[in-house]
């Protein structure tokens, strides 16, 4: 059943955002957080393949309304981000889903600038309990690993330039010694977005299937 768009406060004011519930009505609530594009068509179909594995997904708009398809309008919304909005946008979106997930605990999973923003939900909100960070990256966001909730599962690529090997291993590390439960996967010979299919240059179907997979049965056990 494929998702819709609805609106939820967020710091006295209203976000947007893709919700996508299962056909039983709730399942385990998780955040589906954009890459530096803006809330696309890619993104809100991950929430709706979310719910047909029965999820209740919400990507919440962190860019209000503005989307890009190309890089450099990309990056002008990626850079022109603003933390602290961000952080109300997420708690707002958190405290939505909550009313759509049969769990207590709630899972985050973002691709790019959303991996990274994932990672940062899951520390400002404790309620995040999984959080699955694909390739993520922003300069301006800095997560207090220490106040982790749950695990994190990293998904990488071997040939990405923004987010190199080397960083993914920094950052498992730096979890770790702030004494979370971290685990990485760096998969070869493929770059940067590999999981999104709407990137023709970057997607590697064989990567990407087995990155679902990693990410269905890390929240399968980790949000019950």
């Amino acid at each position: 059943m494929p998702g819709k768009m609805v609106d939820f406060q967020s710091n006295g004011g209203t976000t947007r955002g893709h919700l996508a519930t299962p056909a039983a009505g709730k399942g385990p609530g998780v955040l589906v957080i954009q890459e530096w594009w803006g809330l696309v068509p890619h993104i809100k179909n991950v929430c709706d393949r979310f719910a047909a594995e029965g999820f209740s997904a919400l990507a919440p708009d962190m860019y209000h309304g503005k989307t890009a398809d190309e890089p450099d309008g990309a990056g002008k919304l990626f850079m022109a981000l603003n933390i602290g909005q961000a952080e109300k946008d997420l708690r707002g979106a958190a405290a939505f889903l909550a009313q759509h997930s049969s769990t207590a605990k709630l899972g985050a999973v973002g691709f790019c600038m959303g991996g990274q923003l994932a990672l940062f939900a899951a520390t400002v909100n404790p309620s995040v309990g999984a959080t699955v960070n694909f390739y993520g990256i922003h300069p301006n966001v800095k997560p207090d690993y220490s106040k982790l909730s749950g695990p994190v599962l990293g998904l990488f690529a071997e040939k990405d330039t923004f987010v190199t090997p080397q960083t993914a291993r920094d950052v498992d590390a730096a979890i770790k010694q702030a004494g979370k439960s971290s685990e990485i996967h760096i998969y070869p010979n493929v770059d940067h977005a590999f999981f999104n299919d709407e990137n023709t240059a970057a997607y590697n179907k064989a990567s990407a299937d087995d990155a679902w997979r990693r990410t269905l049965a890390f929240f399968r056990q980790h949000l019950k």
